[in-house]
């Protein structure tokens, strides 16, 4: 028998053994064996029990130490765009997913050339949307951030003028995502303000020193439909949210080629915890005053966080894509189908209007597939959609969140299996009681 030691490594019978990966190894695949009952995860930093026993977080409306009680008191948790519907895919794929991280794994600011951005990660993405065809990158920066939260704050800055003469004006086209409006108040800086509704704009001629800065989501959260900027001219910037531009979410007519877009791996790979994302921009100086950004704000993003991206992104990119996005398109449109059947047999309310399209990825027609569903109360007393949902324990997003009307509410369908499927029996209730 030859044995030979290299660090903490051995060969033994000329084949290579894990030592120190062992351990860490078996008490991951203990805790991610606990079946709680299949309504439920324990997870390593989860709770314990006694300070030994990792304990089953459970999914909305079962408890109990293993999941397995339901309650059919309980509320539909349609308010949040956790995107556990992606969850079966990623236990499907435990081995070729699963990142094991040494206790010295750069532990440096930066990476050995002195930069807090992976250039191997960078290429990955760049061969993602080359292979997705919902992006264009060549001849452009890309930047990372934590989520597109980070992202569009950033950008905000950078497309400012940086004189408190003349602040940015910030708008958005309702229905829209609320933390727009949320960020650019917050942060209450003299070189931008927000402003409301594009709308509001759109038809008043403003002076050449006013500069604009223009939300664009595309597909539109909550809607879910293909939108453009509104407004136009040389004192006008705009950021586009493609967040959801992805084929299991919408259908990809075209690579996008916007001056700067913003993606994130919440929606892609359902990862909203490791909190990554990135920009692709066109202008150097845009560029360089967003990482200016993320470097003070945060020092870059965590090097664990864009090891496990990296992780995710070579698995998305086995077979080019077909099998995690072909697994989410058609969960997603049977969630649609399901929905629109249950609300179809309701005067009482409505869904936004989605129509099938042509994605360049499936190479065909596909049937609409939304992250969310935009319900409307149709009847004239019904002023407040949230009330009367909540009325009937569905707790969703209020209208006027989106700045739209309390008419609407949005309701979440990429949530757990679970989740869907309470959802799905408190409006079959509902509105069987028309």
């Amino acid at each position: 028998m030859i044995v030979s030691f290299s660090s903490t490594l051995f060969v033994e019978g000329g084949e290579w053994k894990p030592t120190w990966t062992t351990g860490a190894a078996e008490e991951a695949e203990e805790v991610a064996a606990i079946p709680c009952s299949g309504h439920g995860r324990a997870y390593l930093d989860g709770l314990v029990l006694n300070g030994h026993e990792p304990v089953c977080e459970c999914n909305s409306c079962y408890s109990g130490l293993d999941c397995s009680n339901f309650s059919t008191d309980c509320v539909a948790n349609a308010m949040s765009g956790d995107p556990y519907f992606l969850e079966p895919f990623w236990m499907k794929h435990a081995a070729s997913s699963a990142v094991l991280v040494s206790g010295w794994h750069r532990m440096g600011y930066t990476y050995s050339d002195g930069s807090y951005i992976s250039e191997l990660l960078v290429k990955y993405i760049q061969k993602l949307h080359d292979t997705v065809g919902n992006a264009v990158t060549e001849g452009k920066y890309i930047i990372f951030g934590g989520g597109s939260t980070q992202l569009l704050s950033a950008a905000v800055y950078a497309l400012s003028p940086n004189t408190a003469v003349s602040p940015a004006k910030v708008v958005a086209t309702a229905p829209y995502y609320p933390m727009y409006r949320i960020q650019t108040q917050f942060f209450n800086s003299r070189d931008f303000s927000y402003e409301g509704d594009t709308t509001l704009w759109k038809n008043i001629s403003v002076n050449d020193t006013t500069r604009f800065i223009e939300f664009a989501t595309s597909p539109n959260n909550p809607e879910g439909k293909l939108t453009k900027a509104l407004l136009n001219g040389s004192n006008v910037k705009t950021i586009y949210d493609h967040a959801y531009y992805w084929p299991h979410f919408t259908p990809i007519p075209s690579p996008s080629d916007e001056d700067l877009m913003v993606f994130t791996i919440s929606k892609l790979t359902g990862h909203a915890g490791t909190r990554f994302g990135w920009a692709i921009i066109k202008d150097e100086e845009v560029y360089l005053k967003m990482l200016t950004y993320v470097q003070l704000n945060t020092m870059g993003i965590s090097r664990e966080a864009q090891l496990r991206a990296l992780k995710l992104l070579d698995v998305v990119l086995e077979r080019e894509g077909r099998e995690i996005f072909e697994f989410g398109y058609k969960i997603m449109r049977d969630r649609w189908m399901r929905l629109k059947k249950v609300l179809s047999k309701s005067t009482r309310f409505s869904l936004q209007k989605l129509s099938p399209q042509y994605c360049s990825f499936f190479k065909r027609v596909r049937d609409p597939s939304p992250a969310y569903a935009w319900v409307k109360c149709e009847r004239q007393e019904d002023n407040n959609c949230y009330e009367i949902l909540e009325a009937a324990s569905i707790n969703g997003a209020e209208g006027i969140a989106f700045s739209a009307d309390n008419r609407y509410v949005r309701l979440s369908l990429i949530r757990s299996q679970d989740d869907f499927e309470i959802l799905i029996n408190k409006l079959r209730i509902l509105v069987s009681k028309e």
